[in-house]
Order: structure tokens, then C-alpha cells, then sequence
């Protein structure tokens, strides 16, 4: 379960970001991989080269490092959601070829190797994905992607037994199962939606008026299944006011997501497990700043890829994404 979105300010920065919401423990760090860095396709263990840097969100487990959300050098940002019942890979292959890719490993691939949706568009059209499992879950992991480049084009990546597809998204929101584009035909079931007050009603001769504001709000899906969090997402934000700059976009970003982040215990699965958002982070594809808060700590923290290390050469750890929380004490002189 996860949701993300883009959003431009008024400046016509694109911002992106997601929520996190998994029922596995895990252990986010922030790494920034440097341009030309080499690593191993684990299908056929052929070097890959990145021709971007990036900064990412991720984890390394039993060797391997697999990452959930990122943004590179040139402003293309994407993310990996769960996409449950109906993803479904090519077949673990017969014969090596450099054009097939671990499913976990997808999401670094067009980091490392796409400046746009162009790209991207390019690079799919000779790849196969192929379903692996990932040292997280231990399972082949359903997933699907959401991109979006610096010009604020937004593309869905779907592969399910049709095959591998990009939907443009116009709309620019992705949560989880079903496909993208049955999400956006669900989208017509919520057309009376509207910030606007509607002052009364009569049901024949009896006057119906509405208890406060935000009546025009109330057909809005108020649970955590992902179509409602599609609609909630979708429809906040077109509506919220444009940001004016920088700072306004990044508020603007974290209250949106604010309606769909699932604290613990309000959603438990069938493994008995609690599945709620580890946390939420968003990206400035213009200047490839993250900020991020986790559900243990929900002050705004920030990491870039240009603050300060700039001339790195290896991949580089900056650190996980849980930190000790700090409350700031006012008092009296």
C-alpha cells in the first residue's frame, strides 16, 4: 500500500514524492549513486553502468541494494508501489541477454539511465522484466512504477499479462491495484465532489440544510483501500491552491499526503502484521532535494544530491532515514 504524487509550483518546479506503506520491517537509508557507477544485473551478472547520478531511498540486504523512490542529476524521479494481482513478469530466462532486469532492480535501472520520459520511453521498449524474489519479502514482489521528469511529464509503468505498458498520467497520483487506468475511469464516479458549499436542499417540501462546512466533500471514500486513496489524492490535489514557491510546494505536498498516511494499527493483513506508512518523502526535481519525515519521527528532514558530495565516486550512504526525534522548547525568558 502506497500513494504518490506530483505536484508544480507556481515556478514550475515539479515536485514528486510517496508514502511508504508496507507491512515488512525495514531499514530505509539514503544513498547517493554517483555517475558511471557499475553493478551487477543479478539475472546474468553482467556489469550496468548508470550514465546519471541519483539520489534514492533504499535498502541493502543478503548483498543486495534495491531501492524504493529516487530522483537523478537530471530531474527524472520515479518510485515502485505494490500492484497486487496483477503484475506479471517475463518468465525467468533461458538465454542471457543484457535487456532483461530483475524486477527490484528496475527502479535503479531508469535512475541510473533515463533524463526524461522520452528516455524512458526508449528504454523500455527493448526490456523484459523479469520476476525475482527480493531479500525484503522473500517473494517475487508485485509491483508497478510511477516516473515523472523535470518538465513534469508523468508516466505509469505496468507490466501484467498484456505486457509491459506506459499510460500517460495526466492526473499525476498512483496508489495500488487495480490498473492505473481503471483508477481513472473510477475517477467519473466522483464528479459531484466540490470545495464548494451547498447552502440547502429540498426533498419535496422538507428544507435540508448542511451542518457546516465541506459539504460539497462528503461523497469523498474516507477508507485506506487504494482506490479511495486514488480519490482523496486525485482530488485534493487539483484543488489546493497552486504553490507559490519552493517551500509552499514542499507544505503543500506533506498535507495532501496527510489524508492518506495510515497510522499503526489502523490496517492489519492476513499475516497479522500492521500495515502502515514507514514514511513520506518528496523530491524537488529542479534542485534533487528530498524531504522526508517517518512514522517515527515527524519532523521535515532534508538531504540532496548536491549538498556536499559532489565529487563522490562510490556509492555513499547518507545515513538512515530513521533519526532521533527533537522537540523544540520554548520558554519563557
Amino acid at each position: 500500500m502506497c500513494t504518490a504524487i506530483t505536484l508544480q509550483s507556481q515556478q514550475n518546479e515539479t515536485f514528486f514524492g510517496r508514502t511508504m506503506d508496507f507491512s515488512y520491517d525495514i531499514d530505509p537509508h539514503l544513498y547517493i549513486v554517483p555517475k558511471d557507477y557499475v553493478w551487477d544485473n543479478v539475472l546474468n551478472m553482467r556489469p550496468v553502468r548508470d550514465y546519471y547520478s541519483f539520489i534514492g531511498i533504499g535498502q541493502k540486504l543478503d548483498g543486495l541494494l534495491g531501492f524504493f523512490d529516487g530522483v537523478n542529476e537530471k530531474g527524472f524521479a520515479a518510485a515502485a508501489l505494490y500492484f497486487a494481482g496483477y503484475a506479471k513478469y517475463d518468465a525467468l530466462p533461458t538465454y542471457q541477454t543484457a535487456d532483461q532486469i530483475a524486477s527490484f532492480d528496475f527502479l535503479h535501472y531508469i535512475l541510473g539511465r533515463c533524463a526524461s520520459i522520452d528516455d524512458l520511453n526508449e528504454v523500455v521498449k527493448n526490456l523484459s522484466i523479469v520476476g525475482l524474489p527480493d531479500p525484503v519479502t522473500q517473494t517475487v514482489a508485485p509491483l508497478h512504477w510511477i516516473a515523472v521528469d523535470r518538465g513534469g511529464k508523468c508516466v505509469v509503468i505496468e507490466q501484467t499479462e498484456r505486457g509491459l505498458h506506459l499510460f500517460d498520467n495526466p492526473i499525476g497520483v498512483m496508489s495500488n491495484s487495480p490498473d492505473f487506468q481503471w483508477h481513472m475511469t473510477n475517477l467519473r464516479n466522483y464528479m459531484d465532489v466540490s470545495p464548494k458549499q451547498r447552502n440547502e436542499a429540498f426533498w419535496g417540501k422538507v428544507q435540508l440544510k448542511p451542518f457546516g462546512q465541506g459539504g460539497g466533500t462528503m461523497p469523498l471514500p474516507g477508507g485506506y483501500t487504494a482506490p479511495e486513496r486514488f480519490v482523496r489524492t486525485a482530488y485534493l490535489k487539483t484543488h489546493v491552491s497552486v504553490p507559490e514557491d519552493r517551500t509552499d510546494a514542499v507544505i503543500s505536498c506533506f498535507h495532501i499526503m496527510e489524508s492518506v498516511s495510515i497510522p499503526k494499527g489502523a490496517v492489519i493483513t492476513d499475516r497479522n502484521t500492521y500495515d502502515y506508512t514507514k514514511y513520506t518523502a518528496f523530491m524537488n526535481t529542479s534542485t534533487c532535494e528530498y524531504f522526508f519525515k517517518t512514522a517515527d519521527n515527524i519532523q521535515v528532514s532534508t538531504a540532496g544530491l548536491f549538498m556536499g558530495c559532489t565529487q563522490c565516486t562510490q556509492l555513499t550512504s547518507l545515513g538512515k532515514l530513521n533519526r532521533p526525534i527533537y522537540f523544540e522548547k520554548i520558554q519563557k525568558c
